[in-house]
């Protein structure tokens, strides 16, 4: 499979996976509902208009534009990446930020005005999501991956 496909398939897999959990949360976590897990984690249905941990609220069409623009940027990175590593870490990263946009695109108050679904919570951690979760191991991917290039590098520049 070419590395177009496998990033493809990625940021799928990661956009159904997020978009059929946030499903769920609206329709069985509504009025209130909330599901206990295990020990702190439940399942309690949240929304956020703003982006990482409920920053910026209110400014939900700049931060849509922000993240439209982020998303293609991650899938371009994502097949240019100088290693199949790098292009799965962004790869994640794209299909969280995708699936986030397309909660702010079609939810609720219309193009734009949407916010985004959050239903994970350990109750000592902000609320989030699958989208979040892929892009935050995508994120911590990326570093892991770039400090490990950089540290190849120069073990080579040292011999």
């Amino acid at each position: 499979m070419s590395l177009s496909r496998r990033v493809a398939l990625i940021v799928t897999v990661v956009l159904a996976l997020d978009q059929l959990t946030k499903h769920w949360a609206v329709t069985e976590l509504n009025e209130g509902r909330v599901i206990d897990v295990v020990w702190t984690l439940r399942f309690a249905l949240g929304f956020n208009s703003g982006f990482a941990f409920s920053m910026g609220q209110g400014m939900g069409p700049v931060i849509g534009l922000i993240a439209v623009g982020a998303s293609v940027w991650l899938v371009r990175a994502a097949l240019k990446a100088s290693t199949s590593w790098m292009s799965y870490a962004y790869a994640l990263i794209a299909g969280g930020a995708i699936g986030n946009v397309v909660d702010r695109l079609f939810r609720e108050d219309g193009w734009m005005q949407g916010r985004v679904v959050d239903f994970i919570d350990f109750q000592w951690f902000p609320v989030f999501n699958i989208a979040d979760s892929s892009i935050s191991i995508g994120a911590v991917l990326l570093v892991v991956g770039l400090w490990m290039q950089s540290h190849d590098e120069s073990e080579e520049r040292s011999l």
